[in-house]
C-alpha cells in the first residue's frame, strides 16, 4: 500500500466530510427544508455556481475515459472533446434568467417541478421521473465502479474495500448535507481538478522532453495521431460536429445540469458563472486530453485506456504529488455521483411522493424520507457496483444522450414557445427516448446513420414531434404569467 499517495487523498476526504457537517448545521436551522435540501435555497454565487456545473459535468469519462481515448486516437479526439467548452455557457444562456424567474414563480425545486407547472400533466411528470430514475441510476452506479477502480489502483486495496470507502465518503456528506453540501464540495473539487490538471500537464511535458520532442515521437509512430481525423482516420467532420449536440447544446436537457440554472442567487452570479465556468471547463478539458495524447510516447503500450491518467501520474510525479493530482479524477467522479444521487432522491421524494402519494406530508416526515431515500439509493448502488451486470454499463453509455433526447425540447420550448403544450411534451419525450434506444442498437450493428453521433437524429425527431403534436392537438397559447393557486408573485 502506497501511503504517500493515500495521505493526500485522506486529507481531501476529511475536507469533504467537514463541508457536509457544516451544511447539515445550516439544514437544521432551515425554515424551508425542501428548497434548502434539494436546491440550496437558491443561494449559489457566481464562483460556486460555475464550479458546481463544471464538477458535475466533469465525470469519470472526462478524467479517465476521455484521456484514455485521446491516448488511442490522438489529437482528433482532443478536438472533439473541446466541444465541451461551451457546456456551461449554453446552459446558462439558453435557460438563463427566464428559467430562474419561472422556477421561483412556481416554487419549482426540480426540473420536473417546472415541467409540471408548465404543462399541467401527470403523464409528463411520471415520464420525467421514470427517465431520471432509470437512466441516472444506471449512470450513477457505473461512476461508483470507476471511483472504486481508481482507489483500488492507487492504494493497492481490494476492489470491495475501495468501493466501500468511496461509497461511505459520498453518502455521508450528501445524505446529511443535501444540495448545499454538493454545491460547496463541487466548488472545492472543481478547484482541485483545475490545479491537478495543470500540474500533471507540466510534469508530462517535462517527462517527454518538451512539446516538440513529444510531437516528433507521435509523428514517427503514426502521422494520423496529429491530425483531426484520429489514428485510424475514422473521425469524420460530420461525427465531430455532431458532438456539439451531445456535449454542447444538448446538455441543456440534462436534469443534473439544468437544475443549477435555477439555483443561483442573482443575475450577477449568473454572469460571473458564465465566464468562470467557460474558462475553467476549457482549461480542464484541454489539459486532460492533451495529457492523454502526450502520455503515449512516455508510456507506450497501455491497453486499458482508463489507466492512462493514474499510470502517467505515478510515472511522472513523486508519490505525494501524484496523490494530490489524482484527487482530481476522484473529485470528478465524486462530484458527478453526488449530483446524480441528490437528483434521483429529489425525483422520488419531491416529484413522486409529494405530488401523488402524500401531498400533505409534514416537514418531519419529509426530512426523514429525504435522508432515508438518499441513503437507501446509495446502498442499492453500492450493492449493484459489487458485481455490476453488463446491462448497467450498457445503460450508462447512452444515459446522457437519452436524457437529452427526452428533455431538451420540453424544457427549452416550454420556456420560449407559447404554443407548446402537454401533448407536444409527451410526444417529444416518447419519440426522443424510443428513437434514441432504437438508433443505438442500429448504429451498434451497422455503423452510425448519416455518419453523425446517435443523439443527433432523435433530437431532431423529438423537435418535430413536439411542434406537430402541440399544433395539432389542444392548440392554445400558454400564459406565462399564470401561477398555481396559492403562489404569490415573487420577483427573481
Amino acid at each position: 500500500m502506497n501511503f504517500a499517495v493515500i495521505l493526500p487523498m485522506l486529507v481531501f476526504l476529511l475536507i469533504i466530510f467537514g463541508i457536509g457537517y457544516w451544511s447539515s448545521t445550516k439544514l437544521a436551522d432551515s425554515s424551508n427544508f425542501i428548497s434548502d435540501y434539494f436546491l440550496g435555497s437558491r443561494e449559489l454565487g457566481g464562483f460556486v455556481l460555475a464550479m458546481t456545473m463544471v464538477a458535475t459535468y466533469g465525470s469519470a469519462s472526462s478524467f479517465l475515459g476521455g484521456p484514455g481515448t485521446a491516448y488511442t486516437m490522438g489529437f482528433g479526439w482532443v478536438l472533439l472533446a473541446m466541444t465541451q467548452v461551451v457546456t456551461g455557457y449554453f446552459v446558462l444562456m439558453i435557460l438563463g434568467k427566464k428559467f430562474a424567474i419561472m422556477a421561483r414563480r412556481y416554487n419549482a425545486v426540480t426540473m420536473i417541478d417546472f415541467l409540471k407547472a408548465r404543462y399541467n400533466s401527470t403523464w409528463v411528470v411520471i415520464l420525467s421521473a421514470l427517465s431520471i430514475i432509470i437512466f441516472l441510476f444506471s449512470a450513477m452506479a457505473a461512476q461508483w465502479i470507476g471511483g472504486a477502480r481508481l482507489v483500488e489502483s492507487l492504494t493497492g486495496l481490494s476492489y470491495n474495500t475501495a468501493l466501500f470507502i468511496f461509497a461511505v465518503s459520498v453518502l455521508v456528506y450528501v445524505t446529511i448535507g443535501g444540495f448545499r453540501a454538493v454545491a460547496v464540495t463541487d466548488a472545492v473539487q472543481g478547484a482541485v481538478m483545475l490545479v491537478g490538471t495543470l500540474v500533471l500537464l507540466v510534469a508530462v511535458i517535462i517527462a517527454g522532453g518538451g512539446v516538440p520532442n513529444i510531437m516528433n515521437d507521435l509523428v514517427n509512430e503514426n502521422p494520423n495521431l496529429v491530425t483531426p481525423f484520429g489514428a485510424d482516420g475514422n473521425l469524420s467532420a460530420a461525427y465531430v460536429s455532431s458532438f456539439w449536440i451531445l456535449v454542447g447544446v444538448g446538455v441543456v436537457g440534462l436534469p443534473q445540469i439544468s437544475v443549477r440554472a435555477m439555483s443561483y442567487k442573482n443575475s450577477r452570479s449568473m454572469h460571473r458563472a458564465l465566464i468562470i465556468g467557460t474558462v475553467v471547463t476549457g482549461v480542464i478539458m484541454l489539459n486532460m486530453h492533451l495529457i492523454g495524447v502526450f502520455a503515449r510516447p512516455i508510456l507506450p503500450g497501455i491497453e486499458v485506456g482508463d489507466k492512462v491518467i493514474p499510470l502517467i501520474a505515478l510515472e511522472t510525479l513523486p508519490a505525494w504529488a501524484a496523490g494530490i493530482v489524482l484527487a482530481a479524477p476522484m473529485a470528478a467522479i465524486m462530484s458527478t455521483v453526488d449530483s446524480l444521487l441528490i437528483l434521483v432522491s429529489s425525483s422520488i421524494v419531491k416529484d413522486v411522493y409529494l405530488n401523488y402519494i402524500k401531498p400533505e406530508a409534514d416537514i418531519k416526515t419529509i426530512k426523514r424520507l429525504s435522508f432515508g431515500v438518499t441513503g437507501a439509493l446509495g446502498i442499492v448502488v453500492y450493492l449493484l457496483a459489487l458485481n455490476p451486470p453488463d446491462l448497467l454499463i450498457f445503460l450508462n453509455l447512452f444515459a446522457f444522450g437519452g436524457l437529452e433526447a427526452a428533455f431538451i425540447w420540453p424544457v427549452v420550448l416550454g420556456l420560449y414557445w407559447k404554443w407548446g403544450n402537454k401533448f407536444g411534451a409527451i410526444a417529444s419525450m416518447v419519440t426522443g427516448i424510443a428513437s434514441y434506444v432504437a438508433l443505438h442498437f442500429y448504429n451498434a450493428a451497422n455503423g452510425n446513420l448519416f455518419g453523425v453521433h446517435t443523439v443527433t437524429v432523435p433530437v431532431v425527431l423529438s423537435l418535430v414531434a413536439f411542434v406537430a403534436f402541440s399544433l395539432l392537438i389542444g392548440k392554445k397559447a400558454y400564459d406565462y404569467d399564470v401561477r398555481p393557486v396559492g403562489v404569490k408573485k415573487q420577483e427573481a
